[in-house]
């Protein structure tokens, strides 16, 4: 083996997890939203609001990645209601606030897949992706590697952000 192949390999045990699990059935948003707050932690939910949540993003792009979604199943952003709209977006802007302060990034993509061409899985349960960005988090991994490299665990930045959340005003009852 040259070092040019023992340096493309990355070692991910938990993926496997991932891989060999049944697959959930349905939608796993309205799975959460039913479940309800008593499994927040474990469903990595940050906040929920009147006609939304935010959640953390379990495959995620880049630490920190969130999701917001309503609570409603609609595919289309046009089949939500004004305020679900509105929450949707407010919910985005209160992850970016959360991580400004936890994680700090220099930027942020965001983005809504609307149907299944587009990279919407989910059962076309509608959501809005937040990904916090780096200068320099986009390097070689990804491109010769097709490898991405995430620096702290899911459940780490979830503490993290619910720890901010509790220190701010926005109090999980309180709106955003």
């Amino acid at each position: 083996m040259t070092d040019f192949q023992t340096a493309q390999q990355l070692w991910a045990p938990w993926r496997m997890e991932f891989i060999r699990a049944p697959k959930e059935p349905g939608c796993f948003l309205c799975r959460i939203i039913r479940e309800g707050s008593e499994k927040d932690d474990e469903n990595l939910v940050v906040y929920r609001g009147a006609h939304g949540l935010l959640l953390m993003n379990r495959f995620p792009y880049t630490t920190g990645h969130l999701l917001a979604a309503p609570l409603r199943h609609e595919g289309a952003l046009t089949a939500l209601s004004a305020e679900e709209r509105q929450e949707m977006l407010d919910l985005a802007c209160l992850g970016q606030r959360l991580l400004d302060t936890v994680a700090k990034p220099g930027g942020y993509n965001l983005g809504i897949n609307q149907g299944v061409p587009a990279g919407a899985g989910l059962e076309d349960h509608l959501h809005l992706h937040v990904v916090p960005r780096w200068e320099g988090d986009s390097n070689f991994m990804p491109v010769t590697g097709r490898i991405r490299v995430m620096p702290q665990a899911l459940w780490e930045m979830h503490r993290a952000l619910r720890a901010e959340l509790a220190r701010t005003e926005h109090h999980p009852r309180t709106p955003p």
